[in-house]
């Protein structure tokens, strides 16, 4: 049987370190604070101009191909994941298939935040296994730092974020118990306001009024693409209620990991790893007691990298396998949750 096997890794965070203690340069906020709620130490914030979501790709992507023992032109398609493009258009696959000099194959950019990476895989995925391709690069990597308010009024989001990226390789392979044993992917869209990015936007924010979801004034602010009032109100940053996230996540993030487990006539008992989208230290706690699991089957690593969305779990996994805590033979489950809501999870045998 045809599956995908991950033949290469790599991660690649920027130099630069930003404590709690910086961040308290820019808002009212403490160690403590950010801590109690979201477990995170410290976080990494690429150059503003030397460094973008595709370099941040470029970077971890070399890592991957190495390690799969190809070159770039090895490559033969890209699944590249991100909520923080370079652009508003063109994507990031392209900028990276031109960055690595590599021949004209195809490019498919992922948007769907926090899940992003799972997507992206479970896409390659189906892509080996039909033999059409035969080295996939996936990709997620995020420049947050570049659209968040530094200031007391952003803080709840702004003290989560970090900017980092991580690529895998894929190939086919046969051999038994091997490779990617299935994906599961859901959406639900009725609260997709709760975690979002209003503007830029087409949709001149009739949504977000009537439900009064954010301080719309009438006029310039709700008719246009981008005006100096929407900026002035802080509208053109994230928006995410909390509380309501929270909830949701701790819900979705159980199921969808026993669903790939049920799937596959497993129990929680097989699994060596579980590698959740790193979105917040609480809710992976949460999670790993829920389903009873001891802390040698859960790798976290948001104390130092924040929540790097579609990157997070790639760079979570590429630093456990590194630290020797995943070898070959073992069960590995990839859980996300993320703005949409979107969940996913993929298991894998390593």
């Amino acid at each position: 049987m045809l599956r995908s096997k991950i033949a290469g890794i790599g991660m690649y965070v920027p130099e630069r370190v930003f404590t709690n203690q910086d961040m308290m340069q820019f808002m009212d906020t403490t160690d403590e604070w950010i801590q109690e709620r979201t477990g995170i130490k410290e976080r990494r914030f690429a150059h503003r101009t030397n460094e973008t979501t595709t370099t941040l790709g470029v970077e971890a992507a070399k890592i991957a191909i190495e390690r799969a023992g190809i070159t770039p032109a090895d490559i033969d398609f890209i699944v590249f994941a991100t909520l923080s493009p370079d652009y508003y258009f063109p994507g990031c696959g392209v900028l990276l298939q031109r960055a690595m000099k590599m021949k004209d194959v195809g490019a498919l950019d992922v948007r769907n935040q926090c899940s992003g990476f799972v997507y992206a895989m479970s896409v390659a995925d189906q892509f080996i296994k039909s033999g059409m391709y035969q080295n996939i690069l996936v990709v997620g990597a995020e420049k947050h730092s570049f659209g968040l308010d530094f200031s007391t009024r952003g803080r709840s989001v702004s003290v989560i974020f970090g900017d980092g990226a991580g690529a895998v390789v894929l190939q086919p392979t046969q051999k038994e118990n091997q490779g990617i044993l299935s994906t599961h992917l859901h959406s639900e869209g009725t609260n997709a306001e709760i975690l979002a990015m209003y503007n830029p936007g087409t949709h001149a924010n009739h949504w977000v009024k009537e439900h009064k979801l954010a301080n719309f004034n009438d006029g310039e602010m709700g008719d246009m693409f981008m005006s100096h009032a929407m900026i002035d109100d802080a509208q053109n940053f994230p928006f995410m209620d909390g509380p309501s996230v929270f909830k949701t996540a701790v819900e979705k993030f159980p199921q969808v990991i026993l669903e790939a487990l049920t799937a596959n006539n497993l129990t929680t008992t097989d699994l060596n790893m579980l590698i959740p989208h790193q979105a917040n230290l609480r809710i992976a706690q949460f999670v790993q007691k829920k389903l009873k699991l001891n802390d040698n089957q859960v790798f976290n690593n948001i104390q130092k990298y924040g929540n790097t969305t579609a990157a997070s779990i790639p760079i979570a996994l590429c630093e456990a396998w590194q630290e020797g805590k995943i070898k070959e033979g073992d069960l590995v489950c990839l859980a996300a949750f993320g703005s949409g809501f979107t969940w996913a999870s993929a298991l894998l045998r390593w």
